[in-house]
Parts: C-alpha cells; structure tokens; sequence
C-alpha cells in the first residue's frame, strides 16, 4: 500500500501491485517535488512540473512485505533464466 499525507492529514491510498523490473535505474522512485527523467504519466511535462512549495518530511515505510522473500528465485531458477535468454 502507498499513502499519502499532506499536513499529517491522509490524502490519498492505493496499492502497488507490480513494478517495472530492470527497466529504471535504481533511483528512478526517489524524486521528491520533481520528477527529473521518466514521468509516471504523458499528462505532464517534466520540464515544467516542479513543485513549487516546501517539502519539509518525506518517509518512506516498507512494512512487512520488505522482509517477505517469496518474491525471490533460487540459482538454479536464475540459471535457467539466463540460459533461456541466450
């Protein structure tokens, strides 16, 4: 789940049901008040989309599911892949 608060007040909630692997670089998620490359919608222009107010707090918390594993592949798994991709 992803919520969103403005002024310590709820603003906003959904849930992230799958993200884009290997296709953005590591910090692609972390712009905070601009988005300086790929934009999450064609609706914007990142040339011109910065916030303009202040961003005091931003955290970020990963709960539960960060420790949960199930999402993983064992060698053997990654192995096969590769090969498939030769």
């Amino acid at each position: 789940m992803v919520d969103l608060f403005l002024d310590g007040e709820p603003v906003g909630e959904g849930k992230v049901d799958a993200t884009e692997p290997m296709a953005f670089s590591a910090d692609e998620t972390t712009d905070i008040g601009v988005d300086g490359a790929i934009p999450v919608s064609d609706d914007y222009n990142t040339t011109n989309s910065a916030f303009t107010g202040k961003v005091l707090w931003v955290q970020i918390d990963l709960g539960d599911a960060a420790d949960d594993n199930d999402h993983l592949i064992t060698a053997e798994q990654r192995y096969r892949v590769a090969m498939t991709r030769q």
